[in-house]
């Protein structure tokens, strides 16, 4: 009998020096101006996934790539927001032009291996995913308030 977890996901936090490093680590910008995330992975990690964390909306996946193709970007604004990863061990994930609204929480992750089917994550054992989390704000007014807000 094969067991399946649906909707279920066993994660495994582990500090982000661990291996997950998104750079920068928070950014302050103006309304209208263009953000670029970096997120670079584990060798050997063949998943990568995008996440954005508000209050309002809660946790949204953005994309998820494997082997470096997107599988899923069902969940990217695709009218501002674009994500690529040129590399096995590098993303980037680009807003232009910000928004207020795309104050958030953005995270990267990294896995070992999963099983995307129908828009859910099956797991057949479980996997470890390493988290690097990256804060975003979008404040109208002058740049000279960004020292001030974080």
């Amino acid at each position: 009998m094969v067991t399946r977890l649906l909707g279920c996901v066993v994660l495994c936090f582990v500090r982000a020096d661990a291996g997950v490093t998104q750079t920068p680590k928070h950014e302050v910008t103006e309304k209208g101006e263009a953000v670029t995330l970096r997120c670079e992975i584990i060798s050997g990690h063949t998943a990568l996934f995008w996440y954005r964390q508000t209050v309002v909306r809660g946790l949204e996946a953005l994309i998820y790539f494997r082997y470096q193709a997107p599988l899923d970007n069902s969940g990217m604004p695709k009218d501002r927001f674009s994500a690529e990863m040129p590399t096995a061990l590098v993303s980037t994930l680009k807003i232009q032009p910000t928004e207020p609204g795309d104050s958030a929480v953005y995270l990267c992750a990294s896995s070992l291996s999963t099983v995307l089917q129908n828009h859910l994550l099956l797991m057949q054992k479980p996997t470890c995913f390493l988290f690097s989390i990256h804060f975003l704000a979008v404040v109208l007014g002058s740049p000279h308030y960004r020292k001030d807000f974080i």
